[in-house]
């Protein structure tokens, strides 16, 4: 009996079996670079802002006024200059996946024990001792 070469693609897998406890599996996004609140906050407004300015179409939605309004409220760090450090003080610990990082830019947790407890798999890639340092480091840079 001959075997015959496949005549399709393989199957994917299937959809949902995303996981970020203590590890981080998010699929097809696995690889995907990830932004902050903050820094979505600050793509999108700009975006928005060059279209007004050039006079184009901006179309704005209500998904994008919503969205907009979301970032506004949600974003822990409203200058640039104090997002662009916190990326520089998240993106100097590579042993953190790139998902965790923003997570950490996000959330923006009071202590380490919090940032375990809300991404479970920090828990064995740094100390409670730096993660506080680095923890205190960015809190430095939210607005009072």
């Amino acid at each position: 009996m001959a075997h015959f070469p496949a005549t399709s693609r393989a199957k994917a897998a299937p959809a949902g079996n995303e996981e970020a406890s203590t590890t981080i599996n998010l699929g097809e996004f696995q690889d995907v670079d990830t932004l902050t609140l903050s820094e979505a906050s600050l793509v999108i407004n700009a975006l928005v802002a060059k279209r007004r300015n050039d006079r184009k179409n901006v179309n704005e939605t209500e998904m994008l006024r919503k969205t907009i309004d979301y970032l506004d409220a949600f974003s822990r760090f409203k200058k640039k200059e104090n997002v662009e450090a916190v990326e520089r003080l998240l993106s100097a610990h590579k042993e953190f996946h790139k998902f965790e990082r923003a997570q950490l830019g996000s959330l923006c947790c009071e202590n380490a024990d919090e940032a375990k407890t809300l991404i479970p798999s920090l828990t064995d890639k740094i100390s409670d001792e730096d993660l506080q340092e680095l923890l205190d480091e960015m809190n430095k840079y939210m607005p009072q």
